[in-house]
């Protein structure tokens, strides 16, 4: 037999990569192929993620088989695109199922009942969980915490909860302080924290970011200053979320120099860095506000909603018309018009501005309207006395579904009380009750005793604030006062001026009103005791301030101020004013002012 030897040039080499390729091709004894089921509850998954809500539904609903891990991914996926009854739904066709929820699958439902603000839910899947063996899962219980903490009306709950918790994580410890904070216990909070501290539980960003929150809600500085003590002690000032969080929490404590120097002391800023030092001064000063977005731009930093929604604000405040349009072109180039919140402000802005056309023209382009969206357009109507306009607009609200809510009423009640509308707002104010079942508080009622006041009716006025559920309070006896002022009902005006002096006995606008009051009757042995006892309280009505703009400019102007830019000129023009009144001989009502001879004002 011959052999025949292949020369080596006909041999060719396999190339690495086919090699590798092969290798991986061969049989692996440990490699096991997924099933079907687990393939089709992945691919669900991936649906969620992408918001495909309805495409996810379709293929459960073709599975042929399905195990406790596609329900339990169906209720979470429903829960994390904010479907929280549909995720309830699923929920019940499990059990009807006779599938048994496992640890996650509570869990994911219990996140649907937060949605929801279910107590009622909540308690039953608290139920379900004990019966399933199910408490004790870390997952669960902090859960379970989350809902009582937002559905119920104390705290009581989510504590007894927390108590049976065994080992309380730092999770556990968070989410009860975040309980506290949502229901407004900032002290709760801060509480809590301490405590969190004295056992010596792990500390996280997060439950210190938590923290600062409850100590703005308390609203004292002190408490901040301790808090971020703590915070450099445990290093973590250069946490970004943790610095965030105090720059907003020294904004709401009025603390606006401790805000800046955390802001230039962080190495590093993101966007909402930006935005809560924009939103707090907007509180506190919408000049500067508008000059953080102008540096922040300038630094690279691309605008939000959120940003917009905050420097929007800004211009309503400062009636800055030219400035607020320059925004709304912005917004408009961003392609961020369509964000409904967005849009709910420059309503505002644009009424503030004296542009009522303008805000109705984006409130009618809305291709969706909330219930913030009317009441911003209600109460830009109020604001420039279109009444009838408003109660119109009230009317369309109702017939396109949507239920008015206390700040409804009260944006209706204002307008029809400016436009002297006193049978279409007592009207309102019975809906209210009968239709609506909204119990009125001191500020409903105080709309509708100026309602009456301004028509005359006052003492249809008194009689109101006489039969009030509840003690009124200042405000309600301030509108009564006004009307008795207005329409020279001295008897009447020293009662109501008497209960504002007993709920507010620091108010020295009051005593300012009263002695007034006095001084219109010759009575003058009241107006001394009434400007002595102003004294006593060291207080000063707050001095009166308005402000143009010029050129992109805002000028202030304050009553008594002689410094400032070109002062000496507007004194001139104001001198040359007073001629020309005189010549035309104005006389000037002055009844509805307050006078200080003290300081000629």
């Amino acid at each position: 037999m011959n052999t025949v030897k292949v020369s080596s040039p006909y041999i060719r080499s396999i190339p690495s990569m086919v090699l590798k390729e092969l290798q991986w091709a061969q049989p692996n004894p440990s490699y096991s192929p997924k099933s079907p089921s687990m393939l089709a509850t992945n691919l669900i998954k991936s649906y969620f993620e992408k918001g495909s809500v309805k495409e996810a539904r379709n293929l459960f609903d073709e599975m042929p088989e399905r195990d406790v891990v596609a329900w339990t991914t169906m209720i979470a996926g429903y829960t994390s695109c904010n479907y929280d009854s549909l995720a309830w739904s699923m929920f019940h066709e499990m059990l009807n199922e006779g599938f048994m929820p496992n640890a996650f699958t509570v869990s994911s439902v219990l996140k649907a009942c937060k949605g929801m603000k279910s107590y009622s839910c909540g308690a039953l899947v608290h139920g379900l969980a004990i019966k399933y063996g199910l408490m004790g899962s870390i997952y669960v219980d902090n859960s379970l915490m989350d809902v009582y903490a937002t559905s119920c009306c104390s705290m009581k709950e989510a504590c007894l909860v927390f108590h049976d918790v065994n080992p309380k994580t730092d999770v556990s410890w968070t989410t009860l302080i975040a309980g506290y904070t949502h229901k407004g216990d900032g002290y709760g909070g801060l509480r809590a924290f301490q405590q969190m501290l004295a056992e010596g539980a792990d500390q996280s960003a997060f439950s210190f970011s938590i923290a600062v929150k409850a100590c703005a809600l308390t609203g004292a500085s002190s408490n901040g200053v301790q808090l971020h003590a703590t915070i450099l002690k445990h290093g973590l000032d250069s946490s970004l979320p943790v610095m965030n969080s105090m720059i907003d929490m020294y904004c709401w404590c009025q603390c606006p120099s401790e805000a800046d120097h955390c802001f230039n002391e962080m190495p590093q800023k993101d966007l909402i860095t930006w935005n809560t030092l924009i939103a707090g001064y907007k509180r506190s000063n919408s000049s500067k506000c508008l000059a953080l977005f102008t540096s922040m731009e300038s630094q690279g930093f691309t605008p939000n909603c959120f940003t917009f929604t905050s420097v929007i604000a800004a211009c309503a405040d400062l009636s800055l018309l030219t400035c607020g349009q320059q925004i709304h072109v912005d917004i408009l180039r961003r392609g961020l018009d369509k964000n409904i919140a967005l849009a709910n402000c420059l309503v505002d802005m644009y009424a503030k501005c004296g542009s009522i056309s303008d805000s109705r023209r984006i409130f009618d382009s809305l291709s969706y309207k909330d219930l913030v969206s009317w009441t911003s357009m209600m109460i830009a109507y109020g604001v420039h006395g279109y009444g009838k306009e408003t109660v119109k607009l009230y009317n369309e609200m109702v017939r396109s579904g949507i239920q008015p809510d206390r700040v409804v009423f009260i944006a209706v009640l204002s307008a029809c009380s400016h436009a002297g509308l006193v049978n279409e707002g007592l009207t309102y104010f019975n809906s209210m009750l009968t239709d609506y079942n909204i119990i009125p508080d001191q500020d409903i009622y105080r709309c509708v005793v100026d309602l009456l006041g301004r028509a005359g009716k006052t003492e249809a006025a008194y009689e109101l604030i006489k039969n009030m559920p509840v003690d009124p309070n200042d405000s309600v006896w301030g509108a009564l006062f006004g009307s008795c002022k207005a329409h020279k009902l001295p008897n009447l005006g020293k009662l109501a001026a008497q209960f504002i002096l007993e709920a507010r006995p620091d108010m020295a606008k009051t005593y300012l009103m009263l002695s007034n009051l006095y001084a219109s009757e010759g009575d003058w042995g009241d107006f001394a005791k009434m400007r002595k006892l102003m004294k006593g309280l060291g207080g000063k009505k707050e001095p009166g301030c308005s402000w143009i703009v010029l050129k992109n400019d805002v000028y202030s102007f304050v009553v008594g101020d002689k410094v400032g830019p070109q002062m000496e000129r507007v004194y001139e023009v104001l001198s040359m004013m007073v001629l020309h009144m005189d010549e035309a001989d104005y006389v000037p009502d002055i009844n509805c002012c307050l006078h200080d001879p003290e300081d000629g004002t």
